[in-house]
């Protein structure tokens, strides 16, 4: 990887952009809380609340491959506060789903993360 497609982002400034971008590619009842990783600066903590009456939450690891690429890891599922198995059909669907929302929201981004 040339240093030009590494990425070269403060990690809480890119956390504060995912944390304004990413709503507005959720659907509007949805929560979303982005933080940066203390450990690795160029990884992201994503979590999203559901809309509605079934009180689930995703937690997702962002890794930034490169300064285009991400990588987007389950790390856990709840509801109502309770981790569950996230093997369903219904919870994959969501899983799925709230994954090509954060990939949009790391194209959204491009222009920030591949500036030099």
């Amino acid at each position: 990887m040339s240093k030009h497609d590494t990425l070269q982002v403060d990690a809480q400034r890119l956390a504060d952009a995912w944390a304004n971008t990413l709503p507005t590619v959720l659907s509007e009842s949805d929560r979303a809380e982005v933080k940066k990783d203390e450990a690795e600066p160029n990884v992201l903590r994503v979590h999203i609340a559901t809309a509605g009456h079934s009180n689930y939450s995703f937690d997702y690891k962002c890794t930034y491959m490169d300064a285009r690429e991400v990588k987007v890891e389950l790390v856990d599922v709840e509801r109502d506060g309770v981790s569950v198995d996230e093997r369903t059909d219904i919870i994959q669907t969501m899983v799925d789903d709230y994954v090509r929302h954060i990939h949009e929201c790391a194209q959204q981004l491009h222009s920030l993360t591949t500036s030099t």
